[in-house]
C-alpha cells in the first residue's frame, strides 16, 4: 500500500526544503530506565546508564513535556518516567495524556510552546496519529522543529514510529513477505526521508520494514534495536546511541523484484537489497545512505 501525501500549504512546501533547526531522537523501546531490565547491560562493555534519556535535554532545568497518549496505562508511564527523570536530575518536566483538540488545547499549546523537549512514550502508534495528525499540536511541533534551535522531539517505541511521514500501523512478522500483509498510514510528518520500526531485533521485524521500504524505495528503513536510538540533526545527519544496534535497509539500488506485480498473499522477492548495521557513535546521512564508523571528530554534538 503506497501513500501519496498532498502538501498543499505553501508554507509547508517551503519548509520541506529547509534544514530543520531542531533535533529528533528516535528510540527503539525498552531504553534503560527505572524498573526496567536491559539485556545488554551485562554483555556490552560500553553500556552507559540512562544514556539515551540523558539526551532529552542539555540542561537539567530545560522543560520536558512527556506525551503519554499512545499508552493504555498512562499512570504507569508517568510513574516510570517520573522516577527515571528524578534519578537523572531533571527538574522541570510534566505529563500530557489527552492531547487532542477536544481537550484544553490552549493550555497544551502553551505548555508545548514553552518546552525545550517533547517526548512521546510507547504504546500504540495509531493512537498518536489518530489524535494528533492534522491537529494544532502537530502544527506547533512542526513549526518548533523547523525554526527553534536545539528543540528536541523524541519518541520511544510507538512514539518513535509515529514521527515520520509514513508509519507502519499493522504488519505480519511471518516467514515470508506476502503482498498486502502490511498497512501503512500517514504519520506526524516531522521527517520524510525514512520509515521507522522499533523493538526491531527482539521482535523479528526485518520482513515488515523491508516490505515498507520496497513500497517506498526512495526512503531509508530504520530498524531500531532496544535501548538504542538515532539522534538526527539537520533532517539527515544521524548518529547511533545506546547499547544495541540499528539496522538500515536501503532499496535504492535493488534489481529484480515482484513488489509491484505480486497479488495478495503471494511472496515478495527482491535482489540487491542493501543493509547496514550501526552501533554506538556510527553516523549515517539519511539522504545519501552513506555510513561512517565511530570517530570522535565527526560525532554529532549532543
Amino acid at each position: 500500500m503506497c501513500i501519496n501525501i498532498d502538501v498543499s500549504d505553501s508554507k509547508q512546501k517551503i519548509t520541506k526544503f529547509m534544514s530543520p533547526k531542531g533535533k529528533l531522537l528516535i528510540i527503539g523501546g525498552n531504553e534503560d530506565r527505572a524498573n526496567n531490565e536491559v539485556e545488554m547491560e551485562e554483555n556490552n562493555h560500553e553500556f552507559s546508564t540512562d544514556e539515551i534519556l540523558k539526551l532529552l535535554a542539555k540542561s537539567k532545568d530545560d522543560r520536558i513535556e512527556v506525551i503519554t497518549i499512545a499508552s493504555s496505562e498512562p499512570e504507569s508511564m508517568r510513574d516510570t518516567y517520573q522516577k527515571t527523570f528524578d534519578e537523572i536530575g531533571y527538574t522541570n518536566f510534566g505529563f500530557l495524556h489527552d492531547v487532542d483538540d477536544s481537550t484544553p488545547i490552549d493550555l497544551y499549546l502553551e505548555r508545548i510552546s514553552n518546552s525545550k523537549t517533547v517526548f512521546f512514550t510507547g504504546g500504540d502508534q495509531t493512537r498518536i496519529c489518530q489524535h494528533l495528525k492534522y491537529s494544532a499540536i502537530q502544527g506547533l511541533l512542526k513549526e518548533k522543529y523547523q525554526t527553534e534551535e536545539g528543540f528536541i522531539i523524541a519518541g520511544t517505541s510507538a512514539g518513535a514510529m509515529c514521527l515520520p511521514e509514513i508509519v507502519i500501523c499493522e504488519a505480519e512478522n511471518g516467514e515470508a513477505i506476502l503482498a498486502d500483509d502490511i498497512k501503512l498510514e500517514s504519520g506526524l510528518n516531522l521527517i520524510n526521508n525514512l520509515i521507522v520500526d522499533t523493538h526491531f531485533v527482539r521482535r523479528g521485524r526485518f520482513g515488515r520494514l523491508a516490505h515498507a521500504i520496497l513500497l517506498h524505495q526512495q526512503l531509508q528503513g530504520i530498524g531500531l534495536g532496544e535501548d538504542t536510538a538515532l539522534l538526527i540533526e539537520d533532517g539527515n545527519k544521524a548518529v547511533c546511541k545506546g547499547s544495541g544496534m540499528i539496522i538500515i535497509i536501503n532499496a535504492k539500488n535493488i534489481g529484480q523484484t515482484n513488489i509491484d506485480s505480486a497479488e495478495g498473499g503471494c511472496p515478495v522477492y527482491v535482489e540487491n537489497l542493501s543493509v547496514h548495521l550501526l552501533t554506538e557513535n556510527c553516523i549515517i546521512d539519511l539522504n545519501t545512505g552513506k555510513v561512517e564508523g565511530p570517530d570522535i571528530n565527526n560525532e554529532i554534538k549532543t
